[in-house]
């Protein structure tokens, strides 16, 4: 059962309920700290739901069992718990090159933004990174983050969020509008995601992982066989070619000793 006391407990923050831009990075961060996003062990036997998502039952594996999720399962979650807090939440939609190359859809990612003491902020615990730890300000200016920068690019129709490293260059995260959104709207993500599913008969030989974990100066990435990761800004990619490697690696960054 969904439980605010038990949520706050579980990533760092037990009594933490001001509505304010201190205890909005605070939840952020320890967040994307305490619970990874897994799209490494999803369990989609009993179909796919994004929309008629049990919050409940969401609530108990992916928070208080610490197994993590996606966006579908975490951003909904701490909107939900940001909303109970007092907060002015709306939920977004944006989406990847990546994401939009493969299912042609504007509504991909699902993330959230915040309205407070006359400032929005984007707010994204449900991203596997590189990418913001502490929630965004909607500005024209370049912000940074442990070493990281990021920036809002206006694309006309939409807005890219761009961020690059001590050395890197700038690179987009995801791009976005303003737009309001509802559960519903990923109707047709869901229905992207049954056909995927049902047409992907290929080895599970690691190229799908999917999973990523904050640490307390950057973040830690795992795609298919490429792991990323940034500290104090500065990116490290290797690529995992040993298959017992890759498996600690795996269940190394969806364990609470992670670090």
């Amino acid at each position: 059962m969904f439980d605010v006391d038990r949520y706050l407990a579980r990533i760092g923050c037990a009594g933490e309920t001001g509505v304010d831009i201190a205890t909005l990075r605070k939840l952020h961060r320890n967040h994307l700290m305490a619970i990874p996003y897994n799209g490494a062990t999803q369990d989609f036997a009993d179909g796919v739901r994004l929309v008629d998502l049990d919050e409940d039952a969401t609530f108990e594996t992916c928070v208080i069992q610490g197994r993590g999720g996606t966006c579908f399962q975490l951003n909904r979650l701490f909107s939900r718990l940001l909303t109970e807090l007092g907060h002015d939440v709306t939920l977004l939609a944006a989406s990847t090159a990546e994401g939009r190359e493969a299912s042609g859809l504007d509504v991909e990612h699902m993330f959230n933004r915040v309205a407070l003491d006359g400032a929005d902020w984007l707010v994204d615990v449900g991203y596997p990174g590189p990418s913001y730890v502490e929630p965004l300000l909607v500005t024209d200016a370049v912000q940074s983050q442990y070493g990281c920068q990021y920036r809002l690019v206006d694309r006309g129709s939409r807005t890219a969020l761009q961020r690059r490293g001590r050395i890197t260059r700038w690179s987009v995260v995801y791009t976005f509008t303003p737009q309001a959104r509802q559960w519903s709207d990923w109707k047709e993500m869901e229905e992207f995601l049954v056909r995927e599913i049902a047409a992907d008969t290929g080895p599970r030989d690691g190229r799908n992982i999917l999973c990523g974990r904050t640490l307390d100066n950057g973040q830690a990435v795992l795609k298919g066989r490429r792991y990323l990761t940034v500290r104090d800004g500065r990116e490290e990619i290797r690529t995992i070619t040993d298959d017992d490697e890759h498996q600690r690696l795996v269940s190394h960054l969806l364990s609470d000793a992670f670090g």
